[in-house]
Order: structure tokens, then sequence, then C-alpha cells
């Protein structure tokens, strides 16, 4: 490994753990001690530790506990068990609470050597794992946030170069547009997958309530602060943390957040030890920071260190090519929820919610969705069963046995749609060009896709 490995020495003897930390440092690892469980504890809750030396015997908490209180803080960090007290009884309490090996006192340095190594590799081969999983595209799955257009396929781009990454993301959108979503997508085909993804409204809570809900408290910090708790940064540890609606934080809140992005540590409410963590960071927002900025209400350096990668979701009205796609896919969410027998959504019905400007986004239009599912008397969803602010956008005729079915390819949709809209605009070009939402030169690179150079005209 290219990296510095760092151990962690955990025996109350003084003499044992000097001999172990000169052994081990002349093998080329960083070495940390702890003279009992509780300060193992602490130790691993303050920082990251590659392999934990534990003795089983100690007299303030015992080998077996602190490997309990270890594996709640840090699942996965490779631990070997020591004693002098050799039986097949405390071997097996060791393996079954999750020790990875097993030693006997006196050492045998050679042993302890080789059962490093084999747990360090074993981890490393567990890492390296995740690594090849997403080169072969296992991990690239961003099959829940659907698009196809020019502007979904640029973010999928972004989103695979940036996820795999420790890289800050600050996510910027309008509401309903998608952001947690993408925010989830960027940590599951990321290496800290297996590790906690927590999410925070930073608008959902008063400034105190806040900061306690991110970086906990000691007991009697507050009114009502019974007894100690830790924070959401604290259960990040080794995993992502997301910060959504990152543009309403207070000043006060806005300085502590980078000092977690700069060193990487913070105090609890009321506490003064300081604690280490290795967290990511995704942030969201729906503002303008950069105007926030300028306006004295954010952080200027804060706003930098959040954006390392900007990730821009356009809005709904943007992309009316994916729409039928969406709308299709919450028809098939809610028909299965509803217990509905529905075949699909009628070419008119499809018309107006690709015409409306979704000023509430994709959230807007699962809303609308689930409404028409529940509204629905027919084999199809028709205009009549769409929101009054879509359905006036043309009152038109309704028809009764033309549909889509909901396993028309996503090619045939647009070709019915581009057909409709010129059908409905008189073979006019140029208004149904503006009509879908897209310029005349990719209507008639569609037309000439699809084989309709030559449309009907109404």
């Amino acid at each position: 490994m290219n990296r510095v490995i760092r151990i962690l020495i955990v025996d109350d003897e003084a003499s044992h753990r000097m001999m172990l930390r000169a052994v081990l440092q002349d093998e080329g690892y960083e070495v940390a001690e702890a003279s009992d469980g509780p300060e193992a504890v602490r130790a691993v809750e303050q920082e990251v530790f590659d392999l934990v030396l534990l003795d089983i015997r100690m007299t303030t908490m015992d080998g077996i506990e602190t490997l309990t209180e270890i594996r709640k803080i840090s699942p996965f960090v490779p631990v070997l068990m020591m004693t002098a007290y050799a039986s097949v009884k405390t071997a097996v309490e060791a393996l079954k609470a999750g020790a990875f090996e097993y030693l006997t006192k006196p050492l045998d340095l050679d042993e302890l050597k080789i059962l490093i190594e084999k747990a360090l590799e074993h981890y490393h081969l567990r890492e390296e794992n995740l690594v090849l999983k997403e080169r072969l595209g296992d991990r690239f799955d961003f099959s829940r946030i659907i698009g196809r257009g020019q502007k979904m396929k640029e973010l999928f781009d972004l989103l695979a170069q940036v996820s795999p990454t420790d890289a800050t993301v600050l996510i910027l959108g309008e509401s309903g547009t998608g952001k947690e979503l993408v925010a989830n997508s960027i940590h599951h085909n990321s290496r800290r997958a297996s590790q906690p993804f927590i999410k925070v409204s930073c608008a959902a809570l008063p400034e105190t309530l806040l900061e306690s809900e991110l970086f906990g408290h000691e007991r009697g910090a507050f009114t009502g602060a019974i007894s100690r708790r830790e924070g959401r940064f604290q259960l990040a540890h080794r995993g992502t943390i997301f910060l959504d609606e990152v543009g309403e934080m207070s000043p006060t809140t806005q300085t502590k957040i980078l000092r977690v992005l700069q060193e990487k540590e913070f105090e609890l409410l009321g506490g003064t030890r300081t604690v280490k963590v290795d967290v990511r960071v995704i942030a969201a927002t729906n503002k303008d920071l950069g105007r926030e900025v300028k306006e004295g209400r954010f952080r200027e350096d804060l706003y930098y260190r959040l954006n390392v990668v900007p990730v821009l979701l356009p809005p709904l009205r943007a992309r009316r090519d994916d729409i039928p796609a969406l709308a299709a896919h919450f028809l098939s969410l809610y028909r299965e929820k509803n217990k509905k027998e529905l075949k699909g959504i009628s070419p008119r019905a499809l018309d107006l919610l690709v015409r409306y400007d979704w000023p509430g986004n994709i959230r807007e239009l699962e809303n609308c969705m689930e409404r028409a599912v529940i509204m629905s008397r027919g084999e199809v969803i028709a205009p009549v069963d769409l929101p009054p602010q879509v359905q006036a956008l043309s009152p038109g005729k309704e028809e009764s046995g033309i549909h889509l079915p909901l396993n028309i390819s996503l090619g045939e949709v647009e070709r019915a749609l581009i057909l409709k809209t010129l059908e409905d605009t008189g073979g006019n070009r140029s208004r149904a060009a503006e009509i879908l939402g897209i310029n005349r030169r990719t209507l008639q690179i569609k037309l000439k896709e699809y084989g309709m150079e030559s449309p009907p005209m109404k």
C-alpha cells in the first residue's frame, strides 16, 4: 500500500505497548496507543485506523466489550485480539464479537507480522472489489434518474466522473428537480457506498436545534439535553452527509460547517472534546449562492469549499422530451399502488403534460400522475383526469379509443407526440417545435429519423 497504515494498540500493560510500538514502527506502520477500553473507543471515534491490536483482559472495560463498542463506530476495521489466558471459550467469544484473529501472549512476533499483513490484505481486497465493480459498470447504474435528452446525458457523464471521488459536490436546481435523488446516486456509486448516507434538511430546524442535529451535544448543553447525543456528522463517519437547502443555514452554522470541511473536526454543543471525522459532503440548494455571497448572506469561503464540483439540474420545462418517460414511470408506480387497471396515457393528455411548464418540476409531475391515476375511470389517462391547471392549456375535444400502452418504446412515444403536435398545428413546424420545447433544426432531424419528412397536414 502506498499510504501510511495506522494501527491502534490497546493494552493496559505499558511495557507491552512500548514493545509493540517499537516492532510495528520498524515495519513502517504509524502507531497510536490506548491504555484501556474507554480510551480506545474514544480514539476510534476521533481518528481512522486501519487495524486495532486489542488485549482481552483489561480492568476498566474488557476486550470483548471494547470490541463491541468499536464495531458500532467502525464496523469494518480489522481487530486482532491478544491474551495471556488462552482458552477455546475466549477465542470463540472474540471471533463471534467480530475479531479477525486471536493471538496468545507472549506474542510470536513473526506470526503477528504475518497476521497483520493478512488482515490488511483482506480488507484491501474488499476495497479493490468495490473499485472493480465500478470499472465493470455495475456501480454506475443511474437507472432511477430518468432522462435521455442531451442535458441528461451530460448530467450522467458528470455523475459517472465525480461519484468515485471524495470531492465535495454542490447540487443546484429549482425545487422538485430531484436533488436528493442525485445525491443518493452519487453516494451509492462511490467507494463509500457500504457506509452511512446521512441526510439533513438545513431549513427544517431552528439554528440551535440544527447545530445539535449536525454536531451532537453533551448532557446539559441546553434545556432538554438530558443525555449526550451524537450528531449527524459522527453518524456519517466514513460515509456521506447530504446537506439539503444549505443556503438556509445561519452564519454561525456556516462557520462550523467550514471548519469541518477544512479540518475534519468539531466539538459537540456544550463540550470541549474535539471529534475527528472522515465524511464526504454533498450539499444542495435552490438558491443562487453566488448572489447570496454578494449580498452578505452566505460566507464566500464556505461557498468555494462547497462548490468544488457544481452539478446543475435543469428544470423539467427545459427537458420536455423526458416528460413522456417520466409520466409513464409514475403511471406504472401509482397504478400498482392503487390497484388500477390502466393501459396508458391518451395522446391528448400526453400532449397537455408535455406543453405544461411544471413550476414544481418532477415533484409536481409525480403528484399530477398520482392524482390522474386515482381520478381515472377509463382504461387510459384522459385530459379530464389531469389537474385543472394542466387541462386549462387546451380545452380541445377528448378522444376515446386511441391510447399509448405502457410497454411502448420511448422512440414510439416521441414519434406519436411529434405527429400529434404537427397535426394540431396544421403542419406548422416552427410552432410544433416551440410547443415541443426544441428548435426547428432538432425537429427536422427527428422527422428524418422517424421517416416523417412529409408529415400529414391538418
